[in-house]
């Protein structure tokens, strides 16, 4: 035995079911933590330890990687990050829909990047002072953060109702270089868009091109969720193909009730690209979305709510037919008065949520806005509502399974290295939980209530949240990608 070896453990969880999040049955096993790594996984019922901690009747996995968020800001002024750590989230991907915080200095950035913004926020002009300042005041959990395409374009364009020229899409690619140079783990776009949907197929390929020589992944709300989603599909795979490098298909949905069961076509589509080049998808569980408030026909025909509205803040919460109603005007002729505001759109059928969360290589990714003043329950319910209702309750898939989705899947298809997994010598980003009792408890009309069923939370060998309370603990790290 090494000196190590003898060394206690500073925390010792002993009594538990371990699922490791590789999809693999769970099974009865104790765990050790040294500093910040998992030590070792067994019959560890007489080892010394400084904390020893009972976790019978409870399940132990990897802490939750959050595959699609919008926590860039939130990471510097919020650092708890409460909604996050409070459901079992360790770690979050930020920079996505086209979105990032960096590199821009814009004192009134253009919706939707002002989801991001709480006043001045905007003032990264390169995207590695954005990663020193996460570094130099870290959040309770990890971040692995992409460069956004929507930001690169107003921090170059002086008009984003058009085409970049060439000069321009050079500048945007000068950019993208020093993100990823920096530690950008790859570059999102967001053609569905105002910033971007002028853009070419051309340009996001040309503007992408420091993808391939980091290695980076290239993630995209794509131009269209609707009529037109296999158009789109085609166009990500393209720009997957020209340049060569893995592709995240975020938020997959078929919105809009003419589309209602498209996701019978839409994932055979999918399969079938995953088999010719690296194409991954991620996906919430509700049948709502939430965004800028946009005039659009197809986002506006089921129920709105208000999130936030800045010329009418007590707004928030309210739902457009009855403003619009007060006002009397349509739903569509209100929404320019109500400028600018966010929203969230019931605009999905359950059938398609369910089949894309069981289809098997669906990530988990939650979109959270947490900067709305009402936002979509998805912000704190993401991760537990999957664990409760969809493996528990509806049985969708086993519990395995489910934690597989949201930490060793994600891992793999992010590239965090020594991330995602319960193994010796793995970081120990854990969450234990209740299998019984894990439920979400955020709902439309209480949208920040915190998760049921989450006994303590720990990044890094670090904990974060204990007895539903943070621990004051800032044990998040910037994390690198790296590729297959």
């Amino acid at each position: 035995m090494t000196s190590s070896e003898s060394q206690p453990f500073d925390y010792l969880f002993v009594g538990g079911t371990v699922i490791d999040g590789a999809n693999t049955p769970g099974r009865r096993a104790d765990l050790g933590v040294r500093g910040d790594r998992i030590a070792a996984i067994g019959d560890l019922s007489d080892a010394p330890a400084r904390h020893r901690i009972d976790v019978a009747g409870q399940v132990l996995a990897p802490g939750f990687i959050d595959s699609h968020t919008h926590d860039d800001n939130y990471l510097l002024k919020r650092r708890d990050m409460t909604p996050k750590i409070s459901q079992g989230v360790t770690t979050v991907v930020t920079g996505n829909c086209g979105i990032s915080l960096a590199p821009l200095a814009h004192a009134n950035p253009p919706a939707p990047l002002d989801l991001l913004d709480e006043g001045g926020s905007y003032h990264f002009a390169r995207f590695a002072d954005y990663l020193d300042a996460l570094r130099a005041t870290p959040a309770a959990v990890n971040a692995a953060c992409m460069v956004g395409h929507s930001t690169l374009r107003a921090a170059v364009m002086p008009d984003l109702q058009r085409a970049a020229t060439d000069a321009e899409i050079d500048a945007m690619r000068a950019l993208a270089e020093e993100a990823m140079a920096s530690g950008a783990i790859g570059i999102s776009t967001g053609a569905f868009y105002p910033p971007a949907a002028r853009a070419t197929t051309e340009e996001i390929i040309e503007v992408c091109r420091p993808l391939s020589t980091h290695g980076g992944i290239y993630a995209t709300h794509m131009r269209d969720e609707g009529e037109h989603i296999v158009a789109a599909l085609e166009e990500t795979f393209r720009i997957g193909r020209e340049l060569d490098v893995p592709v995240v298909i975020s938020h997959h949905k078929v919105m809009g009730q003419p589309n209602f069961g498209r996701s019978r076509e839409t994932l055979p589509l999918i399969e079938a690209a995953m088999a010719r080049q690296d194409v991954s998808l991620d996906a919430y569980p509700y049948v709502a979305g939430s965004t800028m408030l946009k005039q659009d026909r197809v986002l506006l025909a089921g129920r709105t709510i208000i999130t936030w509205c800045k010329p009418f803040p007590d707004l928030s919460g309210r739902d457009l037919d009855e403003v619009a109603a007060e006002r009397g005007k349509s739903k569509y002729d209100v929404v320019p008065e109500l400028q600018p505001a966010g929203a969230i759109y019931f605009m999905m059928d359950e059938p398609d949520v369910q089949r894309i969360l069981a289809f098997g290589p669906t990530m988990i990714g939650s979109d959270g806005l947490p900067h709305d003043e009402r936002p979509h329950p998805r912000l704190w319910g993401t991760f537990p509502r999957v664990l409760g209702h969809y493996a528990r309750d509806l049985g969708l898939f086993p519990l395995e399974t489910a934690v597989w989705k949201m930490t060793g899947l994600t891992a793999q298809r992010f590239g965090l290295a020594e991330r995602g997994q319960l193994r010796p010598g793995y970081f120990a980003d854990l969450v234990v939980f209740d299998p019984a009792t894990v439920a979400d408890t955020a709902t439309f009309e209480r949208p920040t209530e915190r998760a049921a069923g989450i006994h303590s939370v720990y990044v890094n060998g670090a904990p974060v949240w204990r007895e539903q309370a943070f621990t004051g603990r800032h044990a998040g790290r910037v994390l690198a990608r790296t590729p297959a």
